[in-house]
């Protein structure tokens, strides 16, 4: 078991973040074979992307560095916040000193790829840094950024909902949604999947990053990442079509597909812009559909800093409840 020794401090420096650097590992890893298996359209939309890339550019030294349950830290640099862009990413990984990057070539290339010539000459090389990133960066705009406003918006829409568990119920109900292997106990978190005895954070908070790309919760232990929890982004199921509304259904005859569609989409509270995202529907007609769903009593909206977000009334759950 794992656990996380909390005190009042760590949960005041407690925050979440987003990490395009970490999803697109996670991504890597999951087309060859290494983690959270893709549903069969997406892995057949990307294959072919992603061999042409390990034929024509130097990904594979970039694969060769990862495993199922870890890689190197300078390809997926601690993310800042919740405007974390892969921009901001690509930069610190160019930024890697060159032996900083070797030091952890000698604990992550360790299987049989690394092995292989090709690869051997680009971690060998003194521009090994540069030529890795170069090839991440080619399969992030290959393989990642067309979706990526997508992505982004479940994600974000997973901490407002988080947020808004913290102050309806606190930390501890939000810690034990993000997994049922997770606890809150005596004044600690205890994670029964994980071994790694007792962990401290010693005042500086834990980090929580919702993906798309994990089925399950992985930790963070070692500098220079904060300690922190990467969990599964709430509404993944639904973006790999996992969830469709039923055809013809009580829902959708009543108020039509698109708005059964957005009804079902406001379990948590979101923008007309997360909304438009995560169903990929024109912004245009998401507000149509919440305006005349707002005069119907299902809807309510409120302002959250600089967003609009639209929830769900009492009617607007007991008609979802009703029709499922």
């Amino acid at each position: 078991m794992l656990r996380f020794e909390v005190s009042v401090e760590d949960l005041l420096r407690s925050r979440f973040a987003l990490s395009p650097a970490l999803d697109l590992c996670l991504l890597l890893r999951s087309l060859i074979g290494q983690g959270q298996p893709l549903p069969r359209a997406w892995a057949a939309r990307l294959l072919p992307a992603f061999e042409r890339l390990r034929r024509d550019t130097e990904l594979d030294a970039a694969l060769a560095l990862q495993a199922p349950h870890g890689g190197p830290n300078f390809v997926a640099p601690p993310p800042r916040g919740l405007n974390q862009t892969w921009a901001d990413d690509l930069a610190m990984i160019r930024a890697t000193p060159l032996e900083a990057a070797r030091l952890e070539f000698t604990t992550t290339a360790t299987g049989p790829s690394a092995r292989d010539p090709r690869v051997r000459a680009v971690l060998d090389s003194p521009d090994a840094v540069s030529r890795i990133a170069e090839a991440m960066d080619q399969a992030w705009h290959e393989l990642l950024a067309a979706d990526w406003l997508q992505l982004c918006a479940i994600c974000e829409r997973d901490v407002v909902h988080r947020v808004g568990v913290i102050g309806e119920r606190g930390w501890a109900t939000t810690i034990e949604s993000l997994h049922p292997g997770i606890a809150w106990h005596s004044g600690g978190i205890e994670i029964d999947f994980f071994r790694g005895g007792t962990v401290r954070l010693t005042g500086d908070g834990l980090l929580l990053i919702p993906s798309v790309f994990v089925g399950h919760v992985a930790a963070h232990l070692e500098d220079p990442w904060p300690r922190t929890l990467v969990y599964p982004a709430r509404g993944t199921a639904a973006l790999w079509g996992e969830q469709e509304v039923p055809q013809p259904d009580t829902l959708t005859a009543l108020v039509g597909r698109a708005r059964a569609r957005l009804l079902l989409a406001l379990d948590a509270p979101a923008s007309t812009s997360h909304l438009a995202r995560s169903l990929a529907m024109a912004p245009g007609a998401v507000g149509d559909h919440l305006a005349i769903l707002r005069g119907a009593g299902l809807l309510v909206r409120a302002r959250s800093g600089r967003s609009v977000l639209y929830r769900r009334t009492p009617l607007g759950d007991a008609l979802v409840v009703g029709s499922g």
